[in-house]
């Protein structure tokens, strides 16, 4: 007669086969005899091991699947970052991280009344889920601005990006070419088209004793602080900016500090902080001028675009071309009035024309009284500003408005004409913005600068417009 066969599991991991039948043999000797029953060992995989591994794969394609998935996103909107052939690739990544968190899900449901053995510490489920937690929200975040319904972060990149010479590609990465102009045609700044008329300019008495005023616009500037004849600084405050304007009642106190490590070499020129160059100038107020050539935004600050004429002299002559493709020349003559020149203007030129301190950058704002036209954000997004600007009396406006913060997040061309024009600015322009715009008083800096990590500090340039003393 054959014996019946029984297969026994084994399970535990800790215990050998021949522990097992030990066991066994105990057992059957405290039993009543039975029929004899052979016993057949049969060592399976443990359940709980399947359960951690689909907690594993869960957590792998949790990182996998925003990873592959918005770059395939990218992808679909611009070919400059990633080729037809990697969207294909990220597509394929994306299906098999989404097979993987499938995978995973039916391993840990599957397995789910299996405890896993050695809980993991607390304090690890919680940095895991906090890293997780983030790693989706910002990348989410990020897809959301990028493509997402609001036009606001997308019209600001775009304009920001392709107003520059050098910095295309930050919005050639993330958009083609139909996105790019359709943002720039719904966001532009239309130049009146002119050169400054010195003629228009009528320099009176600046000194004013007037108890009544236009409005109170002009009171903030025509009122003078007691025993200062020569500056005055204002808050700006508007609903969503802030900054500082400094009226300069005396024109021929304006003039162009130059960094002492101006030139054309990257490696050996650089760059000072507006309140140094105001200092080496024995002047009270500075703000900064000019752009720079900046590769990698990791320059030291001392090789201008465009031209730079300072005190009459030629101190950069278009070496690194122009910063910007609009405005122009923006400068003093030796009346110390406000003089804009469009386009390209050489030192020669400049010197001939009777300009003593002189950069090159723009947008120009206001020309001879009319104001240029801004359609949406004028094409250069919000961002930290600083603008020159002459009223018709002569009386010279430094403006700064601050930015990228929760307080002011900046100013468009649009919002600095109307505050240009609320002053009674004649002729304004635009100057370099973003971290390098700031304005210093007597050393220290008045303003509140934010660099690109949204850190309160300005960055060393190649020159700056100074009131002396």
């Amino acid at each position: 007669m054959n014996d019946d066969v029984e297969v026994i599991d084994i399970k535990e991991e800790n215990k050998d086969d021949k522990k097992a039948v030990v066991e066994i043999n105990n057992v059957e000797n405290n039993q009543p005899k039975k029929k004899k029953t052979k016993k057949v060992l049969r060592r399976v995989e443990p359940r709980k091991s399947k359960r951690v591994t689909g907690i594993k794969l869960v957590l792998l394609s949790i990182l996998l699947i925003p990873l592959f998935g918005y770059l395939y996103i990218i992808s679909l909107h611009s070919d400059r970052l990633i080729n037809d052939v990697l969207s294909v690739v990220m597509l394929v990544l994306t299906v098999i991280s989404f097979i993987i968190l499938v995978l995973g899900i039916v391993m840990i449901f599957g397995n789910k009344k299996v405890k896993t053995g050695k809980r993991v510490k607390t304090w690890i489920k919680v940095l895991i889920g906090i890293f997780l937690t983030g790693y989706v929200s910002v990348s989410t975040a990020v897809m959301v601005l990028l493509y997402g319904p609001n036009n606001e972060f997308r019209d600001w990149l775009v304009s920001t990006a392709m107003m520059t010479l050098s910095h295309h590609y930050l919005a050639e990465w993330f958009y083609n070419e139909e996105t790019i102009n359709d943002v720039l045609s719904r966001n532009n700044i239309t130049e009146v088209g002119e050169d400054t008329n010195p003629d228009l300019l009528n320099f009176g008495d600046n000194i004013t004793q007037e108890t009544t005023y236009a409005n109170e616009y002009e009171e903030q500037i025509l009122k003078k602080d007691e025993g200062n004849d020569i500056y005055k600084i204002i808050d700006i405050k508007y609903s969503n900016f802030k900054g500082k304007m400094a009226v300069i009642y005396d024109p021929s106190k304006v003039k162009l500090a130059v960094s002492k490590g101006i030139g054309s070499d990257l490696g050996s020129s650089y760059g000072q902080m507006i309140y140094t160059m105001a200092e080496q100038s024995n002047a009270t107020i500075a703000m900064n001028a000019g752009g720079f050539y900046d590769p990698d935004w990791n320059s030291r600050g001392g090789v201008p675009h465009g031209l730079v004429v300072s005190e009459g002299k030629i101190i950069s002559n278009t070496g690194h071309g122009r910063a910007v493709g609009v405005g122009g020349l923006i400068g003093f003559n030796k009346d110390n009035k406000l003089v804009l020149i469009q386009g390209r203007v050489t030192g020669q030129e400049a010197i001939k024309m009777g300009i003593r301190d002189a950069v090159d950058f723009g947008p120009f704002l206001i020309v001879n009284g009319k104001s240029s036209y801004v359609k949406g954000n004028g094409g250069w997004g919000k961002s930290p500003r600083s603008a020159i600007a002459q009223r018709k009396d002569g009386i010279v406006l430094f403006l700064v408005i601050d930015g990228r913060q929760t307080a002011s997040a900046g100013a468009d061309m649009g919002e600095m004409v109307e505050v240009l024009l609320n002053y009674g600015a004649y002729n304004a322009a635009n100057l370099d913005g973003g971290t390098s715009s700031a304005m210093s008083l007597n050393g220290k800096i008045i303003t509140s600068p934010r660099n690109g990590n949204f850190q309160n500090k300005t960055r060393v340039v190649p020159n700056a417009w100074v009131v002396s003393k």
